[in-house]
């Protein structure tokens, strides 16, 4: 029986370790029949190289720093030779400066959060950009997002990052829609990731998930958000479009844990 992504060329960001959550996107489509490619830049692309090399089948890395034009234009050129089309695209890309988290919101300096703001919002308009050329009808873009809806403690300009980011998701939608190429964010709970663990008491905010989630949380399992991407990677989520999937046990649906 053919895979849920049978024939589908995707991109995928973001892959650093095997612990990252588009490491184990990557290796899920390839389960069900996907063409995997992967991205990355500086300093950190050895490890996304090796990350590669465990998946079933080695992925090529391409250079991309998303918040450089010359390397969304080379993105582009490369996917047209190697492929000419590109079915589905994985935005994991984030990035905020120490001094815009931890309980810092207030003290953050502008340059930080405009930081914050074109590496976790305005590069998903910008990779959307240089794949959609590319699209053909039915193609998807698929960003990890981090439920916006709320202030949290010591997340501070990521989050208001991220709550660009599911605005630029609407506008995408809208602008995208008339191609055929729809739209959608997936909203994990915390997850231990390298960059999870980079911020400031990240295991403290985690413990609201493990708390208050009712079907429980483990944030050692980035595994868990796999399923949930290619669906809406594949034909099965032809209808959708704008959405915020929420992948968290169920705790943005909860105020507080039963008594």
């Amino acid at each position: 029986m053919a895979g849920l992504l049978e024939g589908k060329r995707l991109l995928i960001t973001g892959v650093i370790t095997r612990d990252s959550m588009a490491f184990h996107v990557a290796a899920r489509a390839q389960e069900e029949g996907a063409e995997v490619v992967l991205s990355s830049f500086g300093r950190v692309r050895r490890m996304t190289e090796r990350a590669a090399e465990r998946l079933a089948t080695p992925a090529d890395v391409l250079e991309l720093d998303v918040n450089r034009p010359e390397d969304l234009e080379a993105l582009t050129a490369e996917l047209r030779s190697r492929w000419g089309r590109v079915d589905g695209v994985l935005h994991a890309i984030a990035f905020a400066p120490e001094d815009a988290l931890g309980g810092r919101f207030m003290t953050t300096p502008a340059a930080s959060a405009v930081a914050a703001f074109e590496t976790s919002a305005y590069s998903f308009k910008a990779l959307a950009a240089a794949t959609a050329p590319l699209m053909p009808a039915g193609a998807s873009i698929v960003g990890l997002d981090f439920d916006a809806s709320l202030a949290w403690p010591i997340y501070d300009w990521m989050g208001v990052a991220k709550a660009a980011l599911e605005s630029v998701s609407r506008y995408l939608t809208r602008d995208l829609g008339a191609k055929g190429i729809r739209v959608n964010l997936v909203s994990a709970g915390p997850l231990a990731t390298v960059a999870a663990r980079a911020i400031p008491g990240f295991h403290k905010l985690a413990s609201l998930w493990q708390e208050q989630s009712p079907l429980g949380w483990d944030i050692e399992d980035p595994s868990i958000i796999a399923g949930p991407v290619c669906f809406l990677l594949s034909d099965l989520a032809r209808g959708i479009s704008g959405e915020i999937l929420h992948v968290d046990g169920g705790f943005h649906a909860v105020g507080a844990p039963p008594f």
